[in-house]
């Protein structure tokens, strides 16, 4: 490949990289204690004392996070209607379309040897465990690296992902 044509690539990636959505949502959610108490919400948890208990989590740490959960849109806060003293934090949607991505992490972990679980997410109407997350075509083909490129919004083909081969 050309010096040129290289130099061209990684330009048009370091543009691309300043405005990526990526780094603006691990800054919000891409702590070990975030992630953690996302599933804690996605399983029921609701109260501060609940995550305390259920994550081992210090006081301070968890009331940083949840605020910045809060601050973020992710997770709301509302007054508990059978005790006004206490605070119930619930999914916003936006913290809802995480689920997705804490599955994925999930599955990944399982896949990879970070721990195999006895117990998997299950279809409520069938009890039938959830597919594997995956990357789709529009046309739901399964879709791996070596199949993807990157379009403008109008399809215009920019770049293709590379491998360390290529």
């Amino acid at each position: 490949m050309p010096a040129d044509t290289l130099t061209s690539d990684i330009d048009r990636f370091k543009e691309a990289a300043l405005s990526c959505p990526i780094p603006a949502a691990v800054d919000l959610i891409g702590e070990k204690w975030a992630f953690l108490i996302l599933r804690g919400t996605f399983n029921g948890l609701h109260h501060f004392e609940e995550f305390q208990a259920g994550l081992g989590i210090a006081r301070n740490i968890l009331s940083d996070r949840l605020s910045k959960m809060v601050a973020g849109g992710i997770l709301e806060r509302s007054p508990d209607p059978a005790d006004r003293r206490r605070v119930i934090y619930s999914l916003t949607p936006k913290g809802e379309g995480l689920l997705p991505v804490v599955l994925a992490m999930r599955q990944w972990g399982d896949e990879w040897g970070y721990g195999k679980m006895e117990i998997v997410l299950a279809d409520r109407r069938d009890g039938k465990p959830v597919r594997k997350i995956c990357v789709l075509a529009h046309d739901g083909r399964e879709l791996s690296l070596h199949d993807l490129t990157w379009v403008d919004r109008e399809g215009e083909r920019i770049s293709s992902f590379r491998t360390a081969a290529e």
